[in-house]
């Protein structure tokens, strides 16, 4: 569970975020849409500790990752390629990731096999540097790393950037099936708004740092309400 609770960032004159409260429930599959400058990066980077907030909390299963390190176990991210190690092959990058979560190389190969579809032949075996993939595979290592140790909690800022629309598909279905198998609660902010209806059971609504609304998704009924929203916007 991911709670916010009186939660205040500015920068200058610009209000990024003001949430007074808010709850993700275990399980919750959480689409953040709005418009630029709504504060969906600044609020999964206040909740992944990359960025302070001015006044309020974060917490994640209890935990205030402001105050404590303990959170990073059950928490898989993808933001930007500033996460990843460019200079090293994807396989390598893996091969780290592994050894720092006290995989073998035969679990971390067994582990990759989950993601060979949505690789599709452009990620491993390449011989290239991460930093010399396209922008589309960059983006693929990113959200793999994020699933990799299987966390119970996963955020992807803009996850279907660079995406082509095969992937994009693809991406839709590995989360969900995720979510099914493992529980795990999702975050995804996109402005992707009918990919976002496809994939979340709940969507919140940022309008220059705070959720105006916070929309059941049952069965895609998210869909005319936002479409109206961003109509008169």
């Amino acid at each position: 569970m991911i709670t916010i609770s009186n939660l205040k960032k500015q920068f200058g004159e610009t209000i990024a975020s003001d949430i007074a409260s808010f709850t993700v429930n275990d399980g919750d599959i959480l689409g953040l849409v709005g418009n630029n400058g709504a504060g969906k990066s600044t609020l999964f980077r206040i909740m992944l500790d990359l960025l302070k907030a001015d006044d309020g909390t974060v917490t994640i299963n209890g935990i205030n990752p402001a105050e404590s390190e303990e959170w990073k176990q059950q928490v898989g991210a993808y933001i930007d390629e500033g996460f990843l190690i460019d200079f090293l092959t994807p396989e390598e990058y893996f091969a780290f990731l592994g050894k720092i979560s006290g995989k073998t190389q035969a679990e971390v190969d067994e582990r990759l096999k989950d993601f060979e579809r949505f690789a599709a032949g452009e990620v491993f075996g390449q011989k290239k540097l991460i930093r010399n993939l396209s922008a589309g595979n960059k983006q693929k290592v990113g959200i793999i790393s994020a699933l990799f140790n299987k966390p119970g909690i996963v955020i992807l800022d803009e996850p279907f950037n660079f995406l082509d629309p095969s992937s994009q598909n693809m991406l839709k279905h590995l989360l969900t099936e995720y979510n099914r198998e493992t529980g795990a609660t999702i975050l995804v902010s996109s402005h992707n708004l009918a990919h976002t209806v496809d994939i979340s059971t709940r969507i919140a609504l940022l309008e220059h740092g705070v959720i105006v609304r916070d929309i059941d998704n049952t069965e895609g009924a998210a869909a005319q309400e936002l479409e109206n929203y961003f109509e008169t916007e």
